[in-house]
């Protein structure tokens, strides 16, 4: 969506020659998808020399998209079907999970303990809080002890960052605390896990937006008026998002639809087979 968003900034002058947002404003690509806010666009991130670089890549790839036939993404059309009308020529192919294929080096720097596993094996059904926050997550001290802290206090067991899409696939797994990347939040609607949400940059604010206002399968997270996700916040959240029936009913509605898009009958699967046949042609 990022070539849209350009066209609409630079159409309405809501941001400058190097992606600062002049206003913060809500950006529509149409009535019918989810706004995105002018100061939680894909660059607004670090300082200002960080964001012109952030900006100078984005501008690139939307530069090369304009030369493309297909785009070929990691989603499925039942998922976000007005997303992917929008765009020509988008073809959805996903979801796209690569852990049975690759073992333990799947969408990991480093080998991952897979040990884990078998201390989920012991606890109860829907009783384990995940969390993860992917490969570029910082945290203050501060931030960190309170989320620590938090976890705490929920008198629940939790696994902090392990081979992921395994462990969310797990039944002892009651919720998944994420920032909402791409790749971890298709990996939990696979799943079927309800989310916990802590954006931090780029597409992680829109994906959260979906995750909790159009998918209605998860939760955000709410900073006090200092910035901090606190520890109460933490708690508070968790035992009001493992309480939600109706969240854990969505989630498990989505997982069947991830499964069947790329079955025989599923349309990611027919997507692949068309875009296999036009290549040939």
């Amino acid at each position: 969506m990022i070539r849209y968003l350009f066209d609409i900034l630079i159409r309405n002058n809501l941001n400058d020659f190097v992606g600062n947002p002049i206003i913060n404003n809500l950006i529509w690509l149409s009535k019918e998808i989810l706004a995105w806010s002018s100061i939680e666009l894909p660059w607004t991130l670090g300082d200002s020399k960080m964001q012109n670089v952030l900006f100078e890549y984005c501008t690139f790839r939307v530069n090369h998209f304009k030369l493309c036939n297909w785009l070929l993404c990691n989603s499925f059309y039942e998922l976000e079907p007005l997303a992917c009308n929008l765009i020509p020529g988008i073809i959805p192919v996903g979801p796209l999970l690569l852990g049975n294929q690759l073992g333990n080096h799947a969408r990991s720097f480093w080998p991952q303990d897979s040990t884990c596993l078998t201390g989920l094996d012991k606890q109860p059904v829907g009783s384990v809080i995940y969390v993860a926050f992917g490969s570029f997550a910082t945290f203050s001290q501060q931030q960190f002890d309170e989320l620590a802290l938090g976890l705490e206090l929920i008198s629940q067991p939790f696994l902090w960052v392990a081979p992921q899409e395994k462990v969310l696939d797990h039944p002892s797994i009651a919720c998944f605390l994420s920032h909402c990347g791409w790749n971890s939040t298709l990996e939990g609607i696979s799943m079927g896990v309800p989310f916990l949400c802590r954006p931090y940059f780029a597409d992680q604010f829109h994906n959260k937006s979906y995750i909790c206002d159009a998918w209605k399968i998860g939760l955000g997270l709410t900073p006090d008026e200092n910035g901090f996700i606190t520890r109460h916040e933490i708690k508070t959240k968790i035992e009001t998002l493992l309480s939600d029936y109706v969240i854990k009913k969505n989630a498990l509605k989505l997982k069947e639809m991830a499964k069947k898009s790329v079955t025989e009958v599923g349309s990611s699967f027919n997507n692949f087979e068309s875009f296999i046949e036009q290549i040939k042609h």
